[in-house]
């Protein structure tokens, strides 16, 4: 278990778990689509109307789970998952040009709503990488280690 088994579960990721805090310190979860944009980095393209965002408006702090591909079925747990933390920021539209690229390559359906008015790409930059492989395989490396 290496920084490149973290780096393949990102490359492959579709979707994700974000984990934010509500205004009250509550967490809370939700499904976002997300591209890698770089080897600590990972791009979600999200409305200003859901409550995931509107927490990320106020704590920068979340969290991703992202699960391998086939991780989700048979036994969830036996399939390889990588938890993220770090901070997310805004793009404004001016500076989102490289990310848009990336993330729309890779959910060109998205293409359709990601210049309406209430998104943005938001970009998790990661600090911290925890993966658990299966049973007893698990390793935490900073966000620095990634490459």
């Amino acid at each position: 278990m290496t920084q490149k088994d973290i780096q393949q579960i990102l490359e492959a990721a579709v979707s994700g778990s974000l984990g934010t805090l509500t205004d009250d310190a509550t967490p809370f979860v939700s499904l976002v689509t997300v591209a890698v944009t770089g080897p600590r980095s990972v791009a979600m393209l999200l409305s200003g109307l859901a409550v995931h965002t509107k927490n990320l408006m106020r704590n920068q702090a979340a969290s991703l789970l992202l699960v391998s591909l086939g991780g989700e079925s048979g036994d969830p747990l036996a399939g390889a998952r990588v938890t993220l933390t770090g901070t997310v920021r805004k793009l404004s539209r001016e500076e989102d040009g490289e990310v848009r690229g990336v993330f729309l390559a890779k959910h060109p359906e998205a293409a359709m709503y990601a210049d309406f008015g209430d998104f943005s790409f938001f970009v998790l930059d990661i600090d911290q990488a925890h993966l658990v492989a299966g049973f007893g395989k698990i390793v935490t490396v900073s966000g620095v280690e990634l490459n």
